[in-house]
């Protein structure tokens, strides 16, 4: 890691750390850029990186050419793995819709690197616990990468579990700006004088750091982490997705001022011709274990229950779980697309998966897509493209995790249409 990261010099407490100058040959692209101001983002990059830092310390040259190559408005990134901490700044900080958000350089929070807090209490969010070597060297390295081409040239938010599980970011050219930014799926609803009911975003973030969410002028954006759908008929499987599930459309039906474009790790393959081997996901099983409703049977993200209510959600129909009217929805405005499966009509073993098995054992060559892009109908005549950028059972174009990127590109909307 040395060679690409600069030692940090040492003035006085590390809770000061001093970063390397900025690098001014960079500064064109602020320029470049100004004409971009006042609109919304039109390229999209997301995924699951399977620890972020470890993709720091292990594949960082590699993934910045293609961040640099590629160069997206916004990043959306899933397992983070970083617990709470306090944050450094360079430049300041600034409150943004109920929270603070990074100016400049910074860190929110780094793996491996629990807030302050005894053991069994609640956490600190604003006091890291740096008492190690080991945090402190980690919390030096990401801090080096993000304030280094190209992602110095980013805004980023955090929003992350209190243990190393989980956790999303959202990183978005800083020529863009969100109107607002929340990390949870809940809203509550108040009364207008008029009788309107007006929707507030949630002041907190989800528990596990699942969602970030961002209102831009046309559409918002929301980047999820969906919980595995597991074995077994339990609290924190079966369970715990059904509600993620439900959560999810009240969302969509709750959200439909605005166009949406939905991204992330949704954990869930919603056709055969989206995994690689149809029949060995139908008939995978846990030592041996076998659900008592058949839907359930199958390996996580292939169930037919799961594919059922994926489907019910992008359809906005009702299930056996919801009705719309439980949500007060008479007049649903549209439906979701898929917007791979949008361009993408034929299976294409190569390049159509976004995760695949480990290249050793019985998940060598088994693949699924269960990583997307879902934007609303309306959008739908605006998808310039969506690409896997990831192919092969060797994990070419994965940078170390076992998902690869996947990119969405709209293009400008005409002067006429109207979005809402």
């Amino acid at each position: 890691m040395k060679r690409f990261f600069q030692p940090i010099q040492k003035e006085g407490s590390f809770k000061k750390p001093t970063l390397s100058p900025p690098d001014t040959t960079d500064n064109t692209q602020a320029s470049s850029n100004d004409d971009k101001n006042n609109q919304d983002p039109l390229k999209f990059l997301t995924w699951n990186a399977n620890s972020f830092l470890l993709r720091v310390k292990n594949n960082w040259p590699e993934l910045t050419k293609f961040v640099q190559t590629f160069d997206p408005d916004v990043i959306a990134i899933q397992v983070t793995q970083f617990s709470f901490c306090s944050a450094f700044f360079i430049m300041g900080l600034v409150l943004f819709g109920g929270f603070v958000r990074l100016t400049s350089v910074g860190i929110g929070r780094t793996v491996r690197m629990p807030a302050a807090g005894s053991k069994g209490a609640p956490k600190n969010p604003g006091e890291l616990k740096d008492d190690t070597n080991a945090s402190r060297e980690e919390k030096q390295i990401l801090m080096r990468a993000i304030s280094s081409p190209p992602f110095r040239n980013y805004n980023v938010w955090w929003s992350l579990s209190d243990s190393k599980y989980a956790g999303t970011a959202l990183f978005i050219k800083k020529c863009f700006q969100p109107k607002k930014v929340s990390f949870s799926l809940d809203r509550t609803v108040e009364q207008s004088n008029d009788n309107h009911c007006l929707l507030m975003i949630a002041s907190k973030h989800e528990p596990e750091g699942r969602v970030i969410l961002a209102e831009f002028e046309s559409f918002y954006l929301l980047n999820t982490y969906a919980p595995n759908n597991g074995w077994k008929e339990e609290e924190n499987s079966f369970q715990r997705r059904r509600k993620w599930d439900k959560r999810i459309m009240e969302f969509v039906l709750r959200n439909s001022d605005k166009p949406l474009i939905w991204c992330g790790d949704l954990n869930v393959s919603h056709e055969e011709i989206d995994v690689s081997h149809p029949d060995f996901f139908s008939a995978a099983k846990l030592n041996g274990y076998i659900p008592p409703n058949k839907e359930d049977c199958g390996q996580p993200g292939y169930t037919l229950s799961e594919r059922k209510r994926f489907g019910a959600i992008l359809k906005e129909r009702e299930t056996f779980f919801f009705t719309l009217e439980d949500f007060g929805i008479r007049n649903p405005k549209g439906k979701l697309v898929d917007a791979y499966r949008f361009l993408h009509k034929e299976k294409d073993m190569e390049r159509d998966f976004s995760w695949s098995g480990n290249p050793v054992g019985k998940y060598r060559g088994k693949r699924m897509r269960i990583d997307y892009f879902v934007v609303s109908e309306k959008l739908k005549d605006r998808i310039v493209a969506c690409e896997m950028h990831g192919q092969g059972i060797e994990l070419q174009g994965f940078y170390g995790s076992d998902h690869c990127p996947v990119s969405l590109e709209l293009s400008r909307a005409s002067p006429d249409s109207s979005q809402s």
